[in-house]
């Protein structure tokens, strides 16, 4: 015999657990709602302690961070972590799709050994095959080049891109392939005829994590890169000085590398939360 909870209890009950999703947002959106705050203040306002809020706006910071006061350029940077980003996203979709493929819709042998591979590779400690890469990179003459944070990328987030695509995919009605199939549809065909379109959650959901994750990606580039191909991290690393934390140009610095990200999550939202829902429903 079941036990059915009261209605007032069950309300009671999501209403805590409402109020506990709400502070933990709240929680984690404060100190991004502060640091955009302190860019929009002078470098005496963001260095007071404690911390003045209703001090005057200024756009002093990114007219700092901008160069508009003889500094450094960001915009190589960016458009270096912009590269870098979408190329090798666009790669990791290309190289994913295929093998999740493979791996949910004509399962290889031993398909779940080859997972645990690719995720086996995720295992290993960034830090750990810095020394290797680096010396394969000076061998190669490849030190200070976008393209080689391309590769590193892509090998990087291709696991995870594999993982999550064979989730998608394992939903996509075996139906649809079989008409396909008969009807005479090759593999190149059905993928990006039948399978893209109904994945096509799914494969927003994945380009927009690689994305999140290669233009995030700080300890590659400091060490791999210099003049020329350093990307947006590394550029906002380069401005705490031995001149002093400048925060209101940090700040603004900060926001600035940070709404790629943001715009890209907010125009894709729907896609993503589809997306992760659909790789999770068994």
């Amino acid at each position: 015999m079941s036990v059915t909870t009261p209605a007032p209890r069950r309300r009671r009950n999501g209403s805590a657990l409402g109020l506990v999703a709400w502070l933990c947002g709240i929680a984690f959106f404060l100190p991004v709602a502060w640091m955009v705050l302190t860019s929009f203040h002078s470098e005496t306002d963001a260095a007071t302690n404690p911390p003045s809020v209703g001090a005057g706006l200024s756009l002093h910071g990114y007219r700092e961070f901008f160069g508009g006061g003889g500094g450094v350029s960001p915009w190589p940077p960016l458009i270096n972590s912009l590269t870098a980003s979408v190329v090798s996203t666009l790669l990791v979709l290309v190289l994913a799709v295929p093998a999740a493929y493979a791996l949910a819709i004509k399962p290889v042998r031993k398909w779940s050994d080859v997972l645990f591979f690719f995720l086996s590779t995720k295992m290993l400690p960034l830090v750990a095959g810095l020394l290797p890469v680096y010396l394969v990179a000076q061998n190669a003459g490849m030190l200070d080049s976008i393209w080689l944070l391309v590769l590193l990328y892509t090998s990087m987030n291709l696991p995870i891109a594999v993982w999550m695509m064979r989730s998608f995919l394992a939903e996509v009605p075996v139906e649809m392939l079989e008409a396909a199939s008969i009807d005479g549809a090759g593999l190149t065909t059905t993928l990006t005829r039948i399978v893209a379109p109904v994945a096509m959650p799914g494969i927003a959901a994945t380009a927009l994590i690689s994305f999140i994750f290669s233009w995030n990606e700080l300890l590659f580039a400091r060490v791999l890169t210099g003049i020329v191909a350093g990307t947006a991290p590394v550029f906002l690393t380069g401005l705490v000085t031995s001149q002093g934390l400048f925060l209101a140009k940090v700040c603004a610095a900060a926001t600035v590398i940070s709404l790629p990200v943001i715009v890209a999550g907010f125009a894709a939202q729907d896609k993503l939360v589809q997306g992760l829902s659909l790789g999770a429903v068994k």
